[in-house]
């Protein structure tokens, strides 16, 4: 009980005081001093809670072979260095009624990225956005209930937006998550 208490408590630290990445205006990259190196234990802590987000301390403590103390700090550090951002669920979004899903490139106005950002993240659906370089400037992640909804999206919503140049909508015909493990 007290183990999942203590996994309460870093969970609420977490939302309640943001770490330096998570400080930064607009969630770009952090202010402040940098993150200090991650070590073997760090990468492994970092391992089993993308795996499993509700891990409790003890067995964060028992798979690392650190002492639940020691897996407790390491877990704030990592908060506070904003190392990790944030815990959720993986959605399967097709049966949470999301089954039209596509990746949008935009091109958009010269300096215009933080006005732009505000906007697709207020957008129902926006599930991630990315500032890349190449034949476009934003890469955007959405998921809609239809294709009716997501034509609606791009045609109405995005490129109403003044900033926005162009679109281009790739459908997603089917995705895979990848293990954690395989990402490091």
């Amino acid at each position: 009980m007290a183990d999942e208490q203590m996994a309460d408590g870093w969970e609420r630290a977490l939302n309640q005081s943001p770490g330096p990445a998570q400080a930064s205006a607009g969630g770009g990259p952090p202010q402040g001093p940098a993150a200090r190196p991650l070590d073997a234990v760090d990468r492994d802590i970092l391992r089993i809670l993308q795996t499993d987000g509700r891990a409790s301390i003890r067995s964060v403590a028992e798979r690392v072979h650190v002492s639940r103390a020691n897996a407790y700090a390491r877990i704030n550090r990592l908060i506070d260095d904003g190392v990790i951002r944030g815990f959720s669920a993986r959605v399967n979004h097709e049966r949470a009624g999301q089954g039209a899903s596509a990746y949008i490139t935009l091109k958009i106005v010269q300096n215009s990225w933080r006005t732009v950002r505000e906007q697709l993240q207020a957008l129902p659906g926006a599930a991630h956005i990315a500032l890349v370089s190449g034949d476009f400037d934003v890469l955007l992640l959405v998921h809609t209930p239809d294709n009716r909804t997501l034509r609606e999206l791009v045609l109405t919503k995005l490129q109403s937006i003044p900033e926005v140049l162009s679109t281009r909508t790739l459908l997603v015909f089917e995705e895979t998550d990848l293990d954690p493990d395989h990402l490091g």
